[in-house]
């Protein structure tokens, strides 16, 4: 049997798999979400990135493991596109942003079929 919760502002009812689809949803956002903002760079024709840091030092690159790896990602699910990036980095020396790119897909093509499958 389901766990049902209540939220207390609005009286609804939440079951454990209402739960788990929101859980889902919200790593897929934030994954595809790093994805998307190095997508731009990828290529030859690839956009160079602008970072600006806490203390007010200003980087420009196109390389996607450095993109990644200045930018503060908290989120769980986005970190893991990070870690996977660095883990590239170290077995081929290439392709870091690609990887990411590729993770990023593959992810919202699984979020399309999790629609499909919800109907």
């Amino acid at each position: 049997m389901a766990e049902s919760k209540t939220n207390s502002r609005s009286g609804d009812t939440f079951d454990g798999r209402e739960r788990q689809k929101d859980v889902r949803r919200s790593n897929i956002l934030a994954a595809k979400g790093v994805a998307d903002t190095i997508r731009t760079s990828l290529g030859p024709k690839g956009m160079d990135k602008m970072i600006t840091s806490a203390d007010k030092n200003v980087i420009i690159t196109n390389d996607g493991a450095t993109i990644l790896n200045t930018l503060n990602i908290i989120h769980p699910a986005a970190r893991m596109l990070v870690e996977l990036s660095k883990s590239q980095d170290v077995e081929a020396g290439d392709g870091t942003t690609s990887v990411a790119v590729l993770a990023g897909s593959l992810l919202e093509q699984s979020e399309r079929l999790m629609d499909k499958l919800a109907r």
